[in-house]
């Protein structure tokens, strides 16, 4: 039996706070969309990246089929 080692995971980010909201005119700074979010803030992309580093990392070894939320709770 040949093992690949291979395992697929997902993130699903929720809003993120990034420049492509501002040239495209919408404002998700807003205080109604961060109040919808039970942390009451937008995630920032660093936050998706270490989510991401850790499912790339030897410490989720075990984890496969997951589908990790970095969305602040949303």
């Amino acid at each position: 039996m040949i093992t690949e080692s291979i395992r697929v995971n997902g993130v699903r980010p929720g809003i993120i706070e990034t420049e492509i909201h501002a040239a495209s005119g919408v404002d998700v700074g807003a205080a109604d969309v961060a109040a919808s979010i039970p942390i009451h803030r937008l995630g920032r992309a660093e936050e998706v990246a270490e989510a991401i580093t850790w499912l790339l990392s030897d410490a989720a070894s075990y984890t496969v089929g997951a589908l990790l939320d970095a969305a602040g709770g949303r």
